[in-house]
């Protein structure tokens, strides 16, 4: 059925194009209005993430500031719809809490009426299409530029031509209707007419998925008296409770955060409207004193309908603000996150790739989610446990008793906790890469690597496992000692990189793992060398050697993969500040002459065979 409902619509559109002129005219505004504001929204993308992400951390840790920023940032782009899909993706990417989300939308409420001041006060008094033109005309030259910030001040220029040419045909094709029909004729009076122009303008609203739309085309009406005041003040509740429908669509996909956002719209905007019908006498009667106060005409029913419209908002959000906390307490207890049996993706949604700095934000958090995920199944594969690698005991102590291991399937826990983390990831990265724009491909692409070698170093763990089990609880105490010391080593890299994301949030200097990479060169020397001596000495067999050398190539595998995350992650993350920073790091030549020069200008504990079996590196 689905399918015919398309050409069922073209084709009663043109069948009514025929009818009637003003028709035409009308849709033909309608649509132009729209394709504007997806300009301006495509302007405001190409502006977007960076921006936003630095006026966010500034606008919204505080309630009034999450307000301001829902107002200022609907009344710039003058689109509630777009405003709920960026807070979303916010939510979603870890970047703000859902009580400063819900202080956005309820300011993008309020930020919404200013478009119909606009339309009332100015679109409809002046020739707008004289405007339109110009605006078109800059827009479309600065299109041709190859400066990105150009480009999106084309779209907007261009978006906003489009929103005044739309309104123009509007306005012309109702005015049309008054040589030929009178709409007003079928108004209808008291409540049921007050329900049904809610239902329209909720309709009407779902369909053009744009409050703001409705709103004019209301306007515009009303301006040509082809609508009562009466049922446009009904249409203009109807458009407020439709536009929550946007949101909804918009947080399907979203995280759970992005689901209780889009039900703390839908229920201020469903608590808003009924305010509205329940005391529409009420309002109707301040409307007219405001209006009167302001020196607005009895007849300019526009400009009253606007008061009105931004009335019942401000009762909305004067009512609402002080029960937030209640508000998100009831969602949180209503919408709970399902705990599975198998892990996936936090971060990730739909609404972050309509802005690539915020996709890639989202992508960060999330590849450290799945970092989060894979240090609990290297630690356990190592039978080291998380608590004992996050505290300050020392590991060599901890790995003595040859009985203590860890029961865990690796296969199985790759499966629950890491698989469909790593495949979303990889997914989300294609799509999200595909639309950023060329300088942020290099970012992309450390993610990329961070997630391989979260993985390889993973398929590493396994491997060294399956002699790591045995050889950890052998009778003979050298190859047990050894075998306790490449769990050493790694459970000391697992430390580091797991105090630099807690000391530092993620971000972390490519200096502070230069120590860590020559400990690594020191170690794979010693190990050789210890090797040969024990076979000399006969105090392993042939077997147990080849084992442990080949366990201490899969161990090294794991530590040098997991220090290729870290600085992938740092490299998607870094400033240009921190960027200067990976010219001072050590090369690879320079970090094996280093470690060649340390290890012949002393002997280590290792080499000379120190007391503890689990003795460790030294720095």
């Amino acid at each position: 059925m689905r399918r015919y409902l398309l050409p069922i619509a073209l084709a009663a559109l043109a069948y009514a194009f025929w009818l009637s002129a003003s028709f035409k005219e009308v849709a033909a505004g309608v649509a132009l209005f729209v394709f504007g504001m997806f300009c301006m929204d495509e302007g405001f993308r190409t502006f977007g993430g960076d921006t936003l992400e630095r006026v966010l951390a500034a606008s919204t840790d505080r309630l009034w500031k999450s307000l301001g920023f829902g107002i200022a940032a609907t009344t710039l782009m003058q689109s509630s719809s777009l405003v709920s899909v960026i807070t979303i993706s916010f939510l979603s990417a870890g970047l703000i809490g859902l009580a400063q989300g819900v202080g956005i939308i309820f300011g993008a409420n309020l930020g919404t009426t200013t478009g119909a001041w606009i339309v009332a006060g100015f679109g409809l008094k002046v020739n707008i299409a004289a405007y339109a033109l110009p605006l078109l005309v800059f827009g479309v030259v600065l299109l041709t530029q190859k400066s990105k910030s150009l480009r999106g001040l084309g779209w907007i220029l261009a978006g906003l031509g489009f929103l005044f040419l739309g309104i123009h045909y509007m306005k012309e094709g109702f005015a049309g209707y008054a040589d030929s029909i009178d709409l007003t004729a079928y108004a209808v009076p008291g409540i049921g007419g007050l329900l049904l122009f809610t239902l329209i303008g909720m309709v009407a609203t779902v369909v053009m998925q744009s409050s703001h739309a409705t709103l004019v085309l209301v306007i515009t009406a009303l301006g040509a008296g082809q609508i009562t005041y009466e049922n446009g003040l009904a249409l203009a509740i109807g458009s407020n409770v439709g536009t929550t429908i946007t949101a909804i669509i918009g947080s399907l996909n979203a995280s759970i955060g992005g689901k209780r956002l889009a039900g703390a719209h839908l229920i201020f905007n469903l608590t808003t409207g009924l305010i509205a019908l329940l005391f529409i006498q009420p309002l109707v009667a301040a409307v007219d004193w405001i209006s009167n106060g302001l020196g607005i005409g009895a007849q300019d029913y526009t400009l009253r309908l606007a008061v009105f419209h931004t009335l019942f908002n401000l009762i909305g959000v004067a009512l609402m603000t002080p029960l937030i906390g209640r508000l998100v307490r009831f969602l949180e207890s209503r919408l709970k996150e399902r705990k599975p049996l198998r892990d996936g993706p936090r971060y990730l949604s739909d609404a972050s790739l309509e802005l690539p700095q915020i996709a890639l934000h989202a992508l960060v958090q999330e590849t450290r989610h799945l970092f989060r995920n894979a240090y609990t199944l290297i630690a356990h594969g190592l039978s080291l446990r998380r608590s004992d690698i996050a505290s300050g005991r020392d590991l060599s102590e901890l790995v003595r008793n040859p009985g203590r291991t860890i029961d865990l399937d690796v296969d199985e826990q790759y499966d629950l906790t890491v698989k469909d983390i790593y495949s979303a990831n990889v997914a989300f990265l294609t799509r999200a890469q595909a639309r950023a724009p060329a300088e942020l491909g290099e970012r992309y692409q450390a993610l990329w690597r961070a997630n391989l070698d979260v993985v390889g170093a993973i398929k590493a763990t396994k491997h060294l496992r399956k002699n790591l089990l045995r050889y950890m609880r052998s009778g003979n105490s050298h190859i047990r000692r050894e075998y306790n010391r490449l769990r050493v080593r790694v459970g000391e890299v697992l430390r580091t990189i797991h105090r630099l994301h807690a000391e530092e949030e993620g971000t972390v200097t490519l200096l502070s793992l230069d120590d860590v990479k020559v400990e690594i060169l020191q170690a794979d020397k010693r190990i050789r060398e210890t090797v040969d001596r024990l076979i000399r000495d006969g105090a392993i067999t042939p077997q147990m050697a080849t084992s442990l050398m080949n366990d201490s190539v899969y161990a090294t595998e794991i530590m040098q993969r997991l220090l290729a995350m870290t600085e992938a992650l740092y490299s998607a993350t870094s400033t240009e500040k921190d960027e200067q920073l990976v010219d001072l790091s050590l090369r690879p030549e320079e970090l094996q002459a280093l470690a060649e020069r340390l290890n012949t200008d002393a002997l280590t504990e290792h080499e000379r065979g120190g007391p503890h079996e689990g003795g460790q590196a030294t720095r």
